[in-house]
This record gives C-alpha cells, structure tokens and sequence, in this order.
C-alpha cells in the first residue's frame, strides 16, 4: 500500500469515526472513541515502520489532491512533514497546560509543539496570541497546514487545530479526550469557526 493511501486513511477514520469534542455533541461511546484512537494511531505507526516519511515522498502526496482538496497538490516539503508529525501524535490524550508528547497536550500546545519540532518555527503559547500572528486567510482559500480557530468557551479564538484538507482539522480537543481528527462541519465546530491564519516560515 502506499504511503499517500495511509495519509488518507489516517484521516478518513478520524473523519468518520471521532466523537464530536464537546458534551453536547457526543453521539458514540467513550469504548468507540478509544478504538477509534487506537486504530488511527496504528495507522500512524504503520507509517513510520514503513519508513517512508510523508514528508518525503512529494509525488505522492500530490496524488492525495482530489481527496483532501486541491490544497495537497501544492504541498512542500515543509507542509508535508508538519502535517506528517501532526498526524504521528494523534491518540495522545489532553493535558491542560500540556507541551510534549510525553505529558499530553493542550491544543495551543499541540500546535506550538508540531510548528518548532517540524518547521522550526516559535509560536506564542496560546490560541488567542497564535491567533494575531502570520495572515488571515478566507474560509474558502484554507490550505493544509493552515490554523484554524474556534470560538469554545465563550470566548473568541479560544481553540485552534490544524488544516489538513477536504474540511478536516487535527486537533487536541478537551480534558478526558485525545488529539484526533474531525471534521470542520459538524454542527458543533461549524457554528464557532473563528477564522485562520497561514504561519509561514
């Protein structure tokens, strides 16, 4: 199988199969939510074993266009590898206040985390101050690698995860919960979309 096939197979499950983030939302079992982190993450370490880095196949992740949007075909090295090691943490549990792998993370944490460790880029430690650096971008012109922004608690900019395509987003979501991947138009995210910003090195 190839390796652009386990990049979408990553995120087809987390699309299909991760609970919604919230109380309010919550439509499957706590049972079917950890199977759902353990199968994406297998798959993730299927990758790995596989040796082949997504960040270093190029052709083929420019074949994943037509399933994530035609953002992937444009996809560097860079992008590729951030969306890589995003996707490598996925069944890694919330830790409010969290930075690394080991502890958990918070979803600013997660993303400050992945930007230094695969782009070699600082961000500020929370979502409202990530939220005023780098350039907003339209809804409509969201590229994998993009951060998008959500409205959670009442307050603006209060959560942030990462674009990867075809309205998926990796994210770490609330205490109780792991970092998995969801889909931007459930009722719950799509009603406190808040923006997105493009970090560029």
């Amino acid at each position: 199988m190839k390796n652009s096939s386990f990049l979408q197979t990553v995120i087809l499950a987390g699309a299909l199969f991760a609970p919604a983030a919230h109380a309010d939302e919550v439509s499957v079992t706590e049972a079917q939510a950890q199977e759902s982190a353990s199968f994406v993450k297998r798959t993730g370490q299927l990758l790995g074993r596989a040796g082949e880095s997504v960040s270093k196949i190029g052709d083929g992740v420019s074949r994943l266009g037509g399933g994530l949007g035609d953002g992937v075909s444009k996809l560097g090295d860079g992008v590729a590898n951030l969306l890589d090691g995003a996707l490598d943490l996925v069944g890694i549990r919330y830790r409010r206040g969290g930075t690394s792998e080991e502890t958990g993370f918070d979803c600013s944490g997660f993303v400050g985390y992945v930007f230094k460790e695969k782009l070699g880029l600082l961000l500020p430690r929370t979502s409202r101050e990530i939220s005023k650096v780098g350039e907003e971008i339209p809804k409509s012109e969201l590229e994998p690698g993009d951060l998008v922004f959500f409205k959670t608690m009442r307050q603006t900019f209060s959560h942030v995860g990462i674009y990867l395509g075809n309205n998926q987003f990796v994210h770490a979501p609330r205490t109780g919960q792991s970092i998995r991947v969801e889909d931007m138009r459930q009722s719950y995210w799509a009603r406190r979309y808040n923006g997105a910003r493009r970090i560029e090195g």
